[in-house]
């Protein structure tokens, strides 16, 4: 990017900025994710870094925050409360480490060891104590001033009224080794003391709020940090009071001797302050805060309240303070912040799938960029009117997110940041695999190829009648699958289990080993329960669940496939249009001859009887990670006990199972009033 481009980016990024933060931090409007504002922040940050020729001073990484609400008397800060840079990646923090170190003498190098602490995504306050009583609660405001919230403040249990006596403080200090602060209390008392932390909710209350919203039929809140902030700037005291705040205090503002911020942790919390320090960690080394980054990234259910990452501090008071500030920023002090689960980044083309039924899927081409934790370059745009509602054009700048942590999911265009090159996007008039008419069947939104011997639909067909919920076929990924359509090997799924070891030993990529081991996995296959095989015949509409339901209803293939539409739509769960394309399907000549076909190939059903453990009845959702199986696996075995396992949280929905970073499904399942589980009592249940 040259210097005329990084300027004009620079100043449409600070403007985009500074609207979403107007209108989030004084409107109390959430017009864009925490997520993807942090990540148009960062872009704007590494911008400036490289040219730092044209930051403003009314950039938004100058600043701390949107301008106060006059509903409350404006409050001035006697220190500046400052914001903290963020990093999502190792490298990031290395980065960081090295800037720092060029700042300080050399002697103090050594001497740089960290203290961590889990971020709380609440709305940062300062408390001033006068004599031991609470005399001042005000909210961060532009860093500078504030709002003076004080009797809401004191509605909030956490937050003490009155420190404990002096003299106390003073003995559990000596107690806990900090002699000089002992010492400075001792002496001075409590005086004037000035602490900074956050006003948060706790999950469990969160919950509770939005059920009580629903319930009243008013809109539900969109997440705790929103909730705490509207939640603090009402003007009735006894609103606050109602929703049951909680609060953590990090920062001890006025001078007692500290030495590092570990020892500020240890005062709060001696005096009487609620502090996170049972959950924070000494780090002699970013190895070591590495390692509590991780900790809590996979273990952050295990809070009562949210996190969106770690803050890492320099924990040597007298460093920190000779770091300074860089605009509103101390440099001694980064947020290091979990996988974003949205992010910003720039669509360089459009380009267009063909999947198993013909369908034309446009495909989001992705300047790369990490969301949740992994790196991505595509992302579905679904079809043309999913465009067309979006906005899109190539070239735009989008949020993109990964829906339920897994699929990624173009989420909003920012048409702000045009710089009037973008390009609008077409559908192809013909295939862009085989060259053969495309058409829209009036009623769909899909564009599909009319040429039932396109090559991607041979392709993508066999790839799912292979694939993990149907044949299961160990060894026959997607390339294996076109390597063996292009040598002609297979044109149909029954020609699969007619391949024998002499007919792959010629191609590229088989051995004498790896042609014996296919062929025995094909051949281990052979044998397949009803659902499965309907699922892997690629009916249009009928996915895992459509498949039990048929299996269920009729109980075995013959009846399913003679049934007639009216039978068809007598079926539990299944409406007209899945009805009518399952009797369509079986209706077509080329189908029976395949299935006819896959028999005499050896394949074979079977005997199906309807499940009747102890789940009958119960419908499960499975997200995450799990340690001791796969979710497919997780499935089956509810399906085994009699269970339903569906794909999305709904109210029919009875359990969520919830593996390791479980994504949106946990939130949704949260909001509405679904028993979820992890995996130990998953098992549990299973056994």
């Amino acid at each position: 990017m040259n210097k005329p481009e990084a300027k004009e980016r620079i100043r449409k990024l600070a403007g985009l900025i500074n609207d979403y933060r107007y209108a989030y931090h004084v409107l109390d409007k959430l017009v864009i994710s925490d997520e993807a504002l942090d990540s148009l922040k960062k872009e704007l940050f590494d911008l400036e870094t490289e040219f730092p020729e044209f930051v403003s001073p009314d950039s938004p990484t100058q600043r701390v925050g949107g301008r106060p609400l006059d509903k409350f008397v404006k409050y001035g800060h006697e220190t500046p409360m400052l914001s903290l840079n963020d990093a999502f990646s190792n490298q990031d923090m290395i980065d960081w480490l090295d800037r720092a170190k060029k700042n300080i003498p050399a002697q103090d190098v050594p001497r740089v060891d960290f203290y961590c602490e889990p971020k709380l995504d609440g709305l940062a306050i300062e408390l001033i104590y006068e004599d031991g009583m609470l005399a001042v609660g005000s909210t961060r405001g532009d860093g500078r001033i504030g709002e003076n919230v004080t009797n809401n403040l004191k509605t909030i249990e956490a937050i003490p009224l009155r420190l404990r006596a002096a003299a106390l403080v003073a003995g559990d200090l000596r107690q806990a080794g900090l002699d000089a602060m002992a010492g400075v209390v001792a002496e001075n008392g409590l005086r004037r003391v000035i602490v900074r932390g956050e006003v948060i909710i706790t999950k469990r209350e969160f919950e509770s709020i939005n059920k009580r919203q629903a319930k009243n039929g008013l809109p539900q809140f969109a997440n705790p940090r929103n909730l705490a902030a509207g939640s603090i700037r009402q003007l009735d005291p006894k609103v606050t009071a109602s929703r049951r705040m909680d609060s953590n205090c990090y920062s001890l503002v006025s001078d007692y001797g500290q030495l590092t911020h570990e020892e500020e942790h240890k005062f709060l919390e001696i005096a009487g302050f609620k502090t996170n320090n049972k959950f924070n960690r000494f780090c002699k080394d970013l190895n070591d805060v590495f390692s509590f980054r991780e900790y809590w990234y996979k273990n952050r259910e295990k809070l009562p309240y949210e996190i969106d990452g770690i803050v890492v501090a320099i924990n040597d008071n007298a460093i920190f303070k000779k770091l300074g500030v860089v605009g509103k920023t101390p440099k001694g002090a980064i947020a290091y912040k979990f996988p974003l689960k949205q992010a910003t980044t720039i669509v360089e083309d459009i380009l267009v799938q063909v999947g198993r039924t013909g369908a034309l899927t446009p495909v989001a081409v992705l300047r790369p960029v990490e969301v949740g934790g992994v790196m991505i370059s595509r992302a579905t745009l679904h079809n043309e009117d999913e465009i067309r509602r979006l906005g899109l054009k190539i070239g735009d700048t989008v949020v993109v997110g990964r829906a339920g942590d897994v699929i990624p999911d173009i989420m909003k265009v920012l048409p702000e940041l045009r710089s009037g090159s973008e390009k609008d996007f077409n559908m192809p008039s013909v295939c862009p695999i085989c060259g053969g008419t495309v058409k829209k069947i009036e009623g769909e939104v899909v564009w599909r190829c009319a040429n039932p011997e396109c090559f991607a639909i041979q392709e993508r067909n066999l790839g799912y009648f292979v694939s993990r919920a149907a044949f299961n076929i160990d060894g026959m990924g997607p390339k294996i699958v076109e390597h063996l359509i292009d040598e002609g090997l297979i044109r149909d799924a029954a020609d699969i289990f007619n391949l024998k070891e002499g007919d792959l030993l010629p191609l590229e990529r088989f051995a004498e080993k790896s042609a014996k081991n296919l062929v025995a996995a094909i051949n281990l296959k052979k044998r397949i329960t009803l659902p499965r095989f309907i699922y892997a015949l690629g009916i249009r509409n009928v996915g895992e669940q459509t498949a039990r339901a048929l299996s269920d209803h009729f109980g075995s293939f013959k009846k399913i496939s003679e049934a007639s539409l009216d039978e068809l739509q007598g079926v539990a769960d299944i409406g007209p249009v899945v009805a009518e394309s399952i009797h369509q399907w079986f209706s077509k000549p080329k189908n029976i001859k395949l299935t006819g076909k896959l028999f005499a190939a050896g394949v074979s059903i079977e005997p199906y009887q309807r499940p009747q453990g102890k789940l009958a009845g119960k419908v499960f959702v499975v997200t995450g990670t799990l340690d001791t199986m796969s979710r497919q696996e997780a499935k089956d075995r509810i399906r085994e006990l009699g269970g339903a396992a569906v794909e999305s949280v709904s109210k029919s929905t009875d359990y969520l199972v919830a593996g390791a970073n479980p994504g949106s499904k946990l939130a949704k399942a949260r909001e509405s009033g679904v028993s979820i589980l992890d995996e130990p009592e998953f098992l549990k249940l299973l056994s």
